[in-house]
């Protein structure tokens, strides 16, 4: 399979996108994949079933991240694939996000995805193979609704990131691209919903009532954009940030 020779790194890998993304390189041969997360006994679990090995990381702790891609890496031999997938998605307007919030929003969703690439580019640098990272982003680069203001700048960060280190790593060999994801379908937005915004058991059935397509965008459709990003078949694409909804940035009302 495509993906025979690959050792993955999915940062955010125990659940929703990013373990959608880990089962999507399973199933096209990657036997070499190394899940993250916070939550010891979900990883643990998830990583099991996948076949796969978990280690903890703490996303608001930069040395934490770097710290996790030279065990990864020491783990699998090396790491050609990276996934930054985890996010912080705490809720904040410009009128009522704190200091500390911007902070921990900014230094979960940019500085360690930042840290992450920088610290797999070296290595493979270094020891001289190339390497793949996709970034997950969110539509919200756009704009993004009035109570997601620091979340939003943090993934319109990392999408100028995205750009700009593959503008910077693509002589090395080593491509960076990006998913602008919409509304999404997962145990962590159905929390957020519930924690947030007050939903009932019903709120996935209504909201998928109310999109063009009749659902929220599934993480498996995106898993294999993902895999794709990061396998031979998208050859040299690079410094790519690809919008992944049903509702087109721009486009308004007629």
């Amino acid at each position: 399979m495509v993906h025979a020779d690959t050792s993955a790194l999915v940062i955010g890998g125990t659940q929703g996108l990013g373990l959608a993304i880990a089962e999507r390189l399973k199933a096209e041969g990657c036997t070499r994949i190394v899940i993250s997360g916070r939550d010891a006994a979900k990883g643990r679990a998830a990583a099991e079933a996948l076949g796969a090995i978990y280690l903890p990381a703490d996303l608001a702790d930069t040395d934490s991240i770097i710290r996790l891609v030279d065990e990864a890496a020491g783990r699998l031999g090396r790491i050609t694939a990276l996934v930054n997938a985890g996010a912080a998605t705490d809720r904040g307007s410009i009128l009522d996000t704190s200091p500390a919030l911007w902070d921990r929003i900014m230094a979960v969703n940019a500085r360690s995805p930042f840290f992450a690439i920088q610290r797999v580019a070296e290595r493979a640098i270094a020891a001289g193979y190339p390497a793949s990272v996709v970034n997950i982003l969110s539509m919200v680069v756009h704009c993004g609704q009035t109570f997601l203001a620091p979340y939003s700048a943090s993934k319109a960060a990392l999408a100028n990131v995205t750009r700009n280190a593959a503008h910077t790593l693509r002589h090395r060999r080593i491509r960076v691209n990006g998913i602008n994801c919409g509304w999404m379908d997962t145990p962590g937005e159905d929390a957020i919903q519930r924690r947030f915004h007050g939903a009932g058991d019903d709120w996935l059935e209504k909201a998928e009532a109310r999109q063009p397509f009749g659902m929220l965008v599934k993480p498996g459709h995106v898993a294999g954009l993902a895999a794709y990003m990061l396998g031979p078949a998208s050859g040299v694409m690079t410094g790519a940030v690809v919008d992944f909804d049903q509702n087109v940035a721009g486009a308004y009302p007629e």
